[in-house]
């Protein structure tokens, strides 16, 4: 990851307007802030959660609550829980989230 034309910032998350992406099933809410080319997140998904699309875009993905569920389209499957991390280049493995009980994640890309 390359990170271009961010100058050095702080970010109050609270102050970041939530917006809403309904899954398959369940919904996110994403606090987003991009600069320069890179976007970070704040993600929220409820319990029941189950993403919509195959993502084929690179991130840093950091669960910072909760359990996540990341499916790669070959079939395999990871659990993470809060504390731990992925990374996946741009389109070196389509993948898709769930959670059972729901999840809070960091996601840089």
């Amino acid at each position: 990851m390359n990170i271009e034309d961010a100058p050095f910032q702080t970010i109050d998350w609270s102050s970041i307007a939530r917006t809403e992406h309904p899954g398959e099933s369940g919904v996110a809410h994403w606090r987003t802030r991009e600069v320069g080319n890179a976007r970070v997140r704040i993600v929220e998904y409820s319990p029941g959660y189950l993403a919509d699309h195959w993502c084929e875009r690179g991130h840093v993905v950091h669960v910072i609550e909760g359990e996540l569920v990341t499916e790669l389209r070959d079939g395999r499957r990871f659990v993470l829980a809060a504390g731990e991390s992925y990374v996946v280049a741009n389109g070196d493995g389509a993948h898709r989230s769930s959670t059972h009980r729901g999840a809070q994640l960091l996601i840089v890309d």
